[in-house]
């Protein structure tokens, strides 16, 4: 489970490594200016984990869309020709 801590800005020039230390314990800190939220510092790790999550995402949503589609009655197909020729014509 993540920690969340709020540090001001100041902290990043003033405790830069134990702000990094914290960070690799997997903590996200959210950076304050003037008592409002500004930024979110997560770890390198986390943020790749977070990237692959949002793209498995996006690729999950438009299979499900591809799917409907195909279900749908109304769907016109096109052979392996007339799909190669059409898409030879537009690139």
């Amino acid at each position: 489970m993540y920690n969340t801590y709020a540090r001001p800005s100041r902290d990043l020039r003033n405790n830069y490594a134990e702000i990094m230390r914290s960070l690799k314990e997997h903590d996200q800190i959210l950076i304050t200016n003037q008592g409002r939220g500004e930024a979110v510092l997560i770890n390198a790790e986390d943020y790749a984990d977070y990237e692959e999550y949002l793209h498995f995402r996006y690729v999950n949503e438009k299979l499900s869309e591809a799917e409907n589609h195909a279900a749908d009655p109304s769907t016109t197909w096109l052979s392996r020709e007339e799909f190669f020729k059409k898409a030879r014509t537009k690139l």
